[in-house]
């Protein structure tokens, strides 16, 4: 892949994008994030041939039928043998807490993706977040999500299933992945939700999932998307499916540096135009709190796990 840029600076994209996931595919990224919908389609998609300068290619998804209207979130996307299947929520009763995952499906990264026509996980009451992933091992395929759960630290956390070969259904049981550990992942104290009020509410969400040198990482956001506590943390596994542990406590990987960067997280991970830089592609707030905007900094793997080289608001080098 060729880049004519030298540098970039966050955000790499001026209008609202969150939970930005990057995919490369032939000479492109490929950019799908929660956002308005584009000429009709949720999702907007956006092109690349360097990280740093983007276009727009509209929307991704056709919407489900009769839900025009409803909220889509966080689209993520992945190849199998030339197809490319779009894991997101959306909500059909209008409410947060009615969100369910889907999958759609399309030829080409830039779609136009259809919906499969199902629901992922029919029996599960609440799931966002999906994060598809092939296992470098056997090759198997499997879909982290979130969750949310009642005992103990009440709230959203973090739970995977094994995929079918035909991508659009699950195979096997869900397992847990990772829950709450710790107080910067309140979302709120006192929540109402669910027909009562909860002391403590919290949220680990947004997973992503690299092997690297023979271990599963998971990397994580926590804490209240809307203020400064959020950031990026992550647990370590030696199997796919867990026990992951978290080596440090606290968004170790990422944090906000208020009043430049607030709220960065929901992470995804790609390698950089040289080929050998990994980069972690992330929302953050404005100064003004009136947008997330797609940002990006290099991953680099130190002796106590993975840490971004971030946040950033200046010009960069890629």
């Amino acid at each position: 892949m060729t880049t004519n840029t030298t540098t970039y600076t966050n955000p790499v994209w001026p209008e609202y994008f969150a939970d930005p996931f990057v995919l490369r595919s032939g000479d492109f990224y490929y950019a799908y994030g929660t956002g308005a919908p584009v000429n009709g389609r949720a999702f907007p998609i956006l092109r690349s041939p360097d990280l740093a300068h983007w276009e727009s290619l509209g929307g991704a998804l056709q919407p489900v039928a009769g839900m025009d209207n409803a909220p889509y979130w966080a689209p993520e996307v992945i190849e199998r043998d030339g197809r490319f299947f779009l894991y997101y929520s959306t909500a059909s009763g209008g409410s947060d807490d009615t969100h369910r995952l889907r999958v759609a499906v399309a030829d080409n990264p830039a779609g136009p993706f259809l919906d499969s026509g199902n629901l992922f996980l029919p029996t599960e009451d609440f799931s966002i977040d999906a994060h598809p992933f092939r296992d470098p091992r056997d090759g198997a395929y499997y879909l982290f999500f979130a969750k949310d759960f009642f005992d103990e630290r009440v709230g959203t956390a973090l739970a995977v299933v094994r995929l079918a070969d035909d991508m659009i259904h699950a195979e096997g049981p869900v397992q847990t992945v990772l829950r709450p550990s710790d107080d910067w992942q309140i979302f709120e104290r006192n929540r109402a939700i669910y027909n009562r009020v909860w002391d403590a509410w919290y949220t680990v969400e947004g997973a992503f999932v690299v092997f690297h040198e023979g271990k599963y990482w998971c990397f994580y956001s926590g804490g209240r998307y809307e203020n400064e506590t959020y950031g990026v943390g992550v647990a370590v596994s030696d199997s796919v499916l867990g026990p992951y542990v978290e080596p440090d406590a606290g968004p170790v990987v990422l944090h906000g540096a208020p009043p430049h960067v607030i709220g960065p997280g929901h992470n995804s991970i790609v390698l950089g135009p040289d080929g050998t830089t990994e980069f972690i592609v992330y929302h953050a707030w404005d100064q003004a709190m009136t947008a997330r905007r797609m940002c990006i900094d290099p991953l680099a793997w130190t002796p106590d796990g993975p840490r971004c080289l971030g946040p950033t608001w200046t010009p960069q080098p890629i």
